[in-house]
């Protein structure tokens, strides 16, 4: 039965819709379509006519279906089930979901439980994000936060035991505390204080940790063309950085990539819990057969998530695979509404909704008091590998570290394939302080003095293809062997490798210390004589499989290689 007193579709196109309305509705809210209820967002109003952004695939919808508003702008579910489990964009669960997506589809009953061990009792004084309560048995601790809109006293605590996602856990100041918790995508949760990003996140990549860190609450683009490796590099740091929570976001990807992302966290063993992987995961699979808006959705709604696990006192990882696909989506729904294009075609507003998403990173004390962050790392792919194009120009105005992944690179089969010349950490001299901090006053030389060598190297390379490696001086063949030597020995990692896949501070240290001890060597025996030639001639393969044959926390292998090279320039033991 069509209810009566629904507004009515006007015209369907592709997943733009539009529906007259008399007032009752709002910006963002949603809007159920047709009989089935197909979920869409009200974008632009005009009159009585408003536009609505449909969530779904719209084949079958006709003008004069119902179309009923809600009065609620877009939400996705906070709860316990999220660690492990796959979502599509609007966080509906793809658990028993089938092979195909049935448009107007919904989550269906959740009839698990989960173990609640309370913290507060009846008569306690509870503010915003205090917490209430912790769920046993997760391999990061989840906690039960009063919601950012209560406070007073706790009136009511539910004992130890196993409670569904809409059981009533407390109520504090007259304000139920359930499980699960509704929270819209496009309003960040809200925080006691915005922190300066001045701790390290390790990604476990020595080119990264090395060379171009990010900060817990850092922001960071990945641009790069077909066949770089973005996905394997984000997929790396998935699985090796030192975070509580990792939020996957799948945007407009091919279904087989992120079918392998999932299998290989199910997987492997988490060196942080021993546990699994997955489950300290969240994955919100929206590939490129779903429907194409709810890309637009989806990276709001596990920027979301990973602001639920910051409110806890977690450090988390947000990766977006890929924005340009995302921004893509936005192209394609502005060319619909017919709003003046911009630069190729994209919105207006392309940097202002990059800049929106980006500002959801950081680092924050939560209203409980607990310190948190959210490190967003955006990959861009950028047609023809054109750098220049519009989504990675915008992203380079918002995020404080650039890694830019190289053609030249990839295709010598160099991985991770970080252009050195062509990326930047803006928070490195920060993050300097803090390796000081921690115990290693040497990490910023280490990473000037590895930069240095190779921007000589990089400057000595056209000329080498010019005019031949024996035209130079003695000194200058010395700087093109010092980059061989920091490429191939350091900033190369095999993802493959069970030696080599995951590199710990200390690893990266030893190895970085033992080609600068190797090339300040060289360099003496050049000074002092020795013809460039013979210093070339050296067998530095100890040096150059020290990253392979020492296992991740074994420096002493690394430095019996560094000796061996050592003793063949010349130096004793």
């Amino acid at each position: 039965m069509v209810d009566p007193g629904a507004s009515r579709i006007l015209r369907v196109a592709g997943p733009l819709v539009e529906m007259a309305c008399d007032g009752g509705v709002a910006m963002h809210d949603v809007v159920l379509l047709g009989p089935e209820g197909l979920p869409g967002e009200v974008v632009a109003i005009a009159g009585d006519v408003a536009s609505v952004q449909a969530y779904e695939y719209t084949g079958g919808l006709a003008v004069g279906h119902p179309a009923r508003p809600t009065g609620r702008p877009l939400r996705v579910r906070l709860g316990p089930w999220l660690l492990g489990g796959v979502f599509d964009g609007l966080l509906r669960p793809l658990t028993g979901a089938g092979d195909w997506l049935v448009p107007g589809s919904g989550s269906g009953d959740d009839r698990r439980t989960w173990r609640f061990v309370p913290a507060a009792a009846p008569g306690d004084e509870a503010v915003p994000g205090a917490a209430l309560g912790e769920w046993a048995g997760r391999s990061v601790p989840l906690r039960v936060l009063v919601p950012p809109d209560a406070s007073g006293p706790v009136e009511r605590m539910a004992p130890e035991g196993p409670y569904g996602a809409d059981e009533v856990l407390a109520v504090v100041g007259g304000v139920p505390v359930r499980a699960g918790a509704e929270w819209p995508i496009r309003r960040p949760r809200p925080v006691r204080d915005r922190l300066d990003a001045a701790e390290p996140l390790h990604t476990g990549q020595r080119v990264i940790d090395l060379l171009f860190p990010v900060a817990r609450g850092g922001t960071v683009a990945v641009p790069g063309g077909f066949g770089t490796g973005k996905t394997v590099l984000l997929q790396q740091i998935a699985k090796w950085c030192d975070a509580d929570v990792i939020v996957y976001v799948g945007c407009g990807e091919r279904g087989n990539e992120l079918a392998d992302v999932m299998a290989e966290f199910a997987e492997l063993d988490d060196p942080r819990t021993g546990g699994r992987l997955a489950d300290r995961t969240v994955v919100v699979a929206n590939t490129s057969n779903m429907p194409m808006m709810a890309r637009e959705a989806s990276v709001h709604a596990g920027a979301t998530v990973a602001e639920y696990f910051r409110d806890m006192g977690l450090d988390v990882v947000l990766i977006a695979d890929s924005t340009s696909r995302w921004a893509e989506a936005l192209r394609e729904f502005s060319s619909r509404m017919g709003e003046l294009p911009a630069e190729e075609g994209y919105p207006a507003d392309l940097a202002s909704e990059l800049a929106a998403f980006y500002e959801r990173a950081g680092a924050a004390r939560t209203l409980g008091g607990a310190r948190g962050s959210v490190t967003v790392l955006g990959a861009v792919s950028p047609p023809g590998g054109d750098l220049t194009e519009p989504i990675t120009a915008h992203t380079e105005r918002f995020v404080r570290g650039l890694w830019t992944l190289d053609r030249e690179l990839a295709y010598a089969r160099h991985y991770p394939a970080v252009s050195w010349s062509g990326s930047f950490a803006r928070d490195a001299a920060a993050l300097g302080a803090a390796h000081a901090r921690a115990g290693d006053p040497a990490w910023a030389e280490r990473r000037a003095r590895v930069t240095a060598l190779l921007a000589e190297a990089d400057r000595l390379a056209d000329l080498v293809d010019l005019v031949g490696i024996t035209a130079l001086p003695g000194p200058e063949r010395v700087s093109v062997l010092a980059g061989r030597l920091v490429r191939e020995g350091l900033l190369q990692q095999s993802a493959l490798s069970a030696h080599d896949a995951y590199c710990p501070p200390e690893k990266t240290a030893a190895l970085a210390d033992a080609v600068l001890a190797v090339v300040a060597r060289c360099r003496e025996l050049v000074d002092a004589g020795t013809p460039a030639e013979t210093v070339e001639e050296t067998d530095f393969t100890p040096l150059l499989r020290a990253r392979e044959e020492a296992g991740p926390r074994d420096t002493d292998a690394v430095a019996v290689g560094c000796a061996a090279v050592l003793t063949a320039l010349g130096e004793p033991r």
